[in-house]
């Protein structure tokens, strides 16, 4: 499903990431484990278009991902229908003026009718459990209902794909297992899940697959998730612990 080949991205002269290359197939559940600063966050933004590659290919569906291709109209809302990005902070996500026009967003830019809007702006409020949300003003919100009400404006576009940055940051321990839970049953239905962590305790059972980036923006390990945990030396000495 998703091919990067050889990327580097570079930021002001500095390498965010370095010749970096994937491939990851449908269905996979994924985490992203590195120290602060070591590229995490910016592979994921290259995922989902927010930002290109300096050099290197990043390959949806067999379709190469480019400024170009994403100037197209008709392409650009056929991938952001496929692959959604949950923020790291929520507030950069949501900028409607109620939880449900929120949640409604995607769907309506999608061209569908306000009866399937509304269906599915029902499921969502549900399965994030926030119905009593629905007319609130999301600037409002605590840290907790805002990340759930940015993942119900991911899942109400039905993407196959759903990447996150850093999701359990500044939530309780019982918003935190919510979404463990919430996270295995979507990689359950089929969705590929991608997710940039280092809060280990409550991702127990989520992810099969590990990559880690180093401190040099590189990829230093791609493993079984449960062996690379459970390597205290090997994350010990990348400052991952």
């Amino acid at each position: 499903m998703i091919e990067i080949n050889n990327i580097t991205f570079e930021y002001n002269g500095l390498k965010a990431i370095d010749n970096i290359s994937i491939k990851i197939e449908k269905g996979e559940s994924i985490a992203i484990i590195g120290p602060n600063g070591s590229g995490k966050s910016t592979f994921l933004k290259i995922l989902n278009a927010l930002i290109f590659p300096s050099s290197g290919d990043y390959i949806f569906n067999g379709e190469k991902i480019t400024p170009s291709s994403m100037n197209n109209q008709i392409f650009s809302k056929k991938f952001h229908k496929k692959i959604g990005f949950v923020f790291q902070n929520s507030d950069s996500q949501l900028f409607c003026s109620s939880v449900y026009d929120e949640i409604a967003f995607g769907p309506r830019q999608m061209g569908l009718s306000e009866i399937d809007v509304k269906r599915r702006c029902e499921d969502c409020l549900r399965l994030l459990n926030i119905e009593d949300l629905k007319d609130r003003v999301p600037f409002n919100l605590s840290g907790g209902e805002k990340k759930r009400v940015a993942i119900a404006c991911v899942l109400s576009s039905n993407p196959e794909v759903i990447v996150l940055d850093e999701p359990m940051n500044g939530l309780d321990p019982r918003t935190k297992r919510f979404f463990r839970e919430l996270l295995i049953k979507l990689n359950q239905s089929g969705k590929t899940v991608i997710c940039a962590t280092h809060d280990f305790e409550y991702v127990k059972d989520v992810f099969k697959r590990a990559i880690v980036f180093s401190k040099n923006h590189r990829i230093i390990r791609d493993d079984h998730y449960d062996k690379v945990i459970n390597d205290s030396v090997f994350l010990f000495e990348n400052n991952i612990i």
